[in-house]
């Protein structure tokens, strides 16, 4: 009989998070580091994309696409709909609701659509859930491209009101600074970080001072937070009013970003910031650029910069420009951990991951994805010049994604918080309502560029299905064809000679003999006197606890199969576990064991499974992944390769 050593423990959904926050923002726990020193460190990560929408919402709802008189009524009407806006998609639905959403401390789509299939695993609700969570994700990638494009230009836009003379060069400066941003990714954010939360501190400080200012000169315009204002707008211009809802969603633009980055600060520390800092310092300075259109109707061309007094116009430059860096740096550092992610649970083919930090595990570099963000982002902005085209493009991409947020929240508050379906369908209704509302509203541009994040969204999405239906058919055709390990056992004959060290196979399948082991047998025509079969395993959880990492099974003729689990925001290291393994009873010697990995060539072929042009899809991705060497961490020196072709 087998032997089988495992490990089993609850799961602390506390505990984990703990970890969760102590691997990610440092070596401090939280329980050491203060809420007000995690809410500092949140206000320069998490708040940067909605913190720089002051530069182009308000802008862009009354000279847009579809501009709006600047008389009292529209304004407060405007402003109506942006105070509710925040209020209730912002504050209630992702601070308050969603937040508690946590996938063992982490959040965003990937992590919500893990907790979701798994609340409805083995349903026929899973598959609509699946393909819901992957284009949520998809979709990100369109708004990590748009959202550096748009910051940074709306930013540097302030020169039109500065410094007039200099308006021929926002296209080029803006491009240098996008290009210096992404040249500099590879050295990490680590040490730049710790700059982030005081810079954009000053940044919500002045905004909020700009906006105490023009309030005060009319106050009238607090009149705006009742919601009459807002019933008032649609009752005059009925139409336009529902268009303008395309440039007020732009307000709530970065409203994901609270939820993806809670595994880094926690909860409360993300509230605390939001509550006593960040909220107040936008809504007080909304209402001022209302104030100041209101008073001053020619500022819409540019209402922030114009709140600002003359001798202050280059140092607000200066600091409009570093926030949207900043912004521009959280959005890209969410790229790469969703692009880990998605390599992790089985989304993507294995990339080059490079670790900048010795001390922060969410610090990576993935220089693939890097330089395509950077190629498409360096595309828009000389494809659409300004932040008013560019708006355009915006508001899709993040209406889609929240509706999708709110769809997979139905399954969260029924199955895990037990809501009364009554509550149900009033609350997440009502949010869905607005979600559908903003969307239909940016459905008008499609051909003004909200085609842009829609078809990036396509695109990834299909690249996404085709590599996770690609690996199923795959791991299908090797299992079809593998031979029961209990069986290779039985027939392998104690004459076959055994050298000194130790084997380790690498296989993708928890059963069956790999392919790797019987082709050295076949050729070597010798094993070694110590063969471990490793299969690693990726779970739907963040991280897993050391005391459930390992699953060792003894089997006779010195042969072991050893499993190893490993959380989507984890990196395996192959050698470090096995040496961890010994623990369990298994011994391997670092410098007496020798790693046999398989890479399969695949071949396109008529056989049912996936259409002929999407199998070439897969087989072009099976060709550029990196090898299991380097994403597993395991010494080249120690490595031996075994192809074999693969008809799928």
């Amino acid at each position: 009989m087998h032997r089988t050593v495992r490990e089993c423990g609850r799961h602390d959904n506390r505990g984990t998070r703990e970890q969760v926050q102590a691997k990610i923002v440092d070596t401090t726990t939280p329980k050491q580091k203060s809420a007000a020193a995690l809410a500092l460190g949140a206000v320069g990560v998490v708040f940067g994309d909605i913190g720089t929408s002051p530069l182009y919402a308000m802008k862009e709802s009354f000279a847009g696409a579809h501009p709006l008189t600047p008389d009292e009524p529209h304004v407060l009407g405007v402003l109506s709909l942006i105070f509710w806006a925040i209020m209730l998609v912002v504050t209630t639905k992702y601070v308050a609701i969603i937040m508690r959403a946590d996938n063992r401390g982490e959040g965003g789509s990937l992590a919500l659509l893990a907790l979701a299939t798994r609340l409805t695993h083995g349903s026929n609700l899973t598959p609509i859930i699946v393909v819901l969570g992957i284009f949520a994700a998809a979709l990100f990638y369109g708004d990590s491209m748009i959202t550096p494009a748009i910051s940074v230009l709306s930013a540097v836009e302030g020169l039109q009101i500065v410094a007039p003379a200099l308006d021929g060069y926002v296209v080029p400066l803006t491009l240098v600074i996008l290009i210096f941003l992404f040249v500099v990714q590879k050295y990490g954010t680590a040490r730049v970080g710790a700059l982030f939360g005081p810079v954009m501190l000053l940044w919500f400080a002045t905004l909020t001072v700009l906006g105490i200012i023009q309030i005060l000169e009319y106050p009238r315009v607090l009149l705006a937070i009742n919601p009459y204002y807002a019933v008032n707008f649609f009752y005059l211009d009925r139409w336009i009013a529902f268009l303008a809802l395309g440039s007020v969603v732009l307000v709530v633009t970065g409203s994901e970003a609270l939820y993806a980055d809670m595994g880094h600060f926690g909860r409360f520390p993300i509230r605390l910031a939001w509550f006593v800092l960040v909220l107040p310092a936008l809504l007080i300075n909304y209402f001022g650029q209302g104030a100041l259109i209101i008073r001053q109707p020619g500022a819409i061309d540019n209402p922030l910069f114009r709140m600002v007094p003359e001798w202050g116009g280059l140092p607000m430059l200066a600091l409009a420009t570093a926030a949207t860096i900043i912004a521009s740096q959280a959005v890209i550092t969410g790229a790469f951990s969703v692009t880990r992610q998605a390599i992790q649970l089985g989304y993507l083919p294995r990339m080059q991951i490079i670790h900048t930090s010795a001390a922060e595990m969410g610090q990576i570099y993935l220089p693939f994805v890097n330089w395509m963000l950077a190629v498409f982002v360096a595309c828009l902005v000389l494809g659409f010049k300004s932040s008013t085209h560019l708006a355009a493009a915006y508001g899709i991409a993040v209406t889609g994604t929240m509706i999708i947020d709110a769809l997979l929240l139905v399954t969260v508050a029924a199955l895990l918080w037990k809501w009364k379906p009554l509550v149900v369908v009033l609350v997440i209704g009502l949010f869905l309502l607005i979600d559908l509302g903003f969307f239909t509203a940016n459905l008008t541009k499609i051909t003004h560029g909200g085609w842009f994040p829609l078809a990036i969204g396509l695109v990834i999405f299909l690249i996404l299905t085709t590599w996770k239906r690609g690996r199923a058919l795959l791991w299908e055709r090797v299992g079809k064809d593998a031979l029961d390990l209990d069986t290779f056992l039985n027939a392998v004959s104690d004459r076959v000679p055994r050298v000194p060290g130790t084997a380790i196979f690498m296989t993708g399948t928890a059963t069956g003999t790999p392919g790797s082991l019987l082709h050295n047998l076949k050729h070597n025509k010798v094993l070694h006197e110590q063969v471990v079969v490793l299969t690693v395993r990726f779970e739907e959880i963040p991280y897993v606890p050391e005391e459930q990492r390992f699953e060792l099974t003894v089997l006779p003729k010195n042969f072991y199969r050893l499993r190893l689990r490993y959380g989507f925001m984890e990196e395996p290291n192959i050698p470090d576990a096995l040496r961890k393994a010994e623990q369990k009873g298994l011994h391997c010697d670092p410098m007496q064991s020798s790693y046999f990995l398989s890479r399969e060539t695949v071949i396109p072929s008529s056989t049912p499974g996936m259409a002929l042009w999407r199998e070439h899809i897969f087989a072009w991705m099976s060709r550029s992944a990196t090898s299991a060497m380097d994403f597993f961490n395991i010494p080249p020196n120690r490595v031996v390769e075994l192809g074999t072709q693969i008809e799928i």
